[in-house]
């Protein structure tokens, strides 16, 4: 019986690996991390973990732009793509998260909230002063599939047609294809950065 038992041990774990493997494509109901689009559809904002804190940059966005409205006139040149949105959330309760967010509208950093209205949909509301709260809702921008390699063309086979970009995929940007880690050190290393943001070291 014992070295039935032995001999079962290593199927169940393999089982169990392969269903582990199977959900974490799944985002997990309680995970904000990952590609968000905005209500607008006109950004794309990656959030990240660093260091237990949650950070959102531009990852993607319609049209290049700069950060014009900052406080700080050194970094009115600085381009959006990048550049900070969520800052130092911290969580509060099982789907929600605390801190501030910088519109870059009006170059101001606003107490803010974003909480997990389901999986892929994030809500994000941020008040001045405690009033004049409002918000929007982002939606979760699945990961793209890998690439499978197609049957090799025949030869003398003429080439096939450009594939169209897909504007909504991150993957077409290398702040999208950069790895947290990287993100995260630049956040928290003290990369050169606005006023807003030193203030709420």
């Amino acid at each position: 019986m014992r070295s039935r038992v032995i001999l079962i041990l290593p199927v169940l774990c393999a089982l169990a690996s392969g269903g582990a493997a199977q959900q974490s494509a799944v985002p997990s109901p309680f995970d904000p991390t990952g590609e968000w689009l905005v209500a607008k559809r006109i950004a794309a904002i990656r959030v990240v973990n660093c260091d237990n804190q949650l950070w959102g940059v531009v990852s993607w966005e319609k049209a290049p732009g700069t950060d014009h409205n900052n406080p700080d006139p050194a970094q009115r040149n600085r381009p959006t793509l990048g550049m900070p949105v969520l800052i130092a959330m911290t969580q509060t309760k099982q789907t929600e998260w605390s801190g501030h967010i910088y519109n870059s509208n009006d170059g101001r950093t606003y107490a803010a909230t974003i909480s997990l209205a389901n999986p892929n949909v994030l809500q994000v509301r941020g008040c001045v002063l405690g009033f004049l709260c409002g918000g929007e809702d982002w939606s979760r921008i699945p990961e793209k599939p890998p690439a499978t390699t197609g049957a090799r063309p025949r030869r003398g086979a003429p080439p096939p047609p450009p594939q169209p970009v897909d504007p909504w995929d991150p993957s077409i940007n290398p702040v999208a294809q950069q790895p947290a880690e990287d993100i995260c050190s630049g956040l928290l290393g003290g990369l050169p950065g606005s006023a807003h943001e030193r203030r709420l070291k």
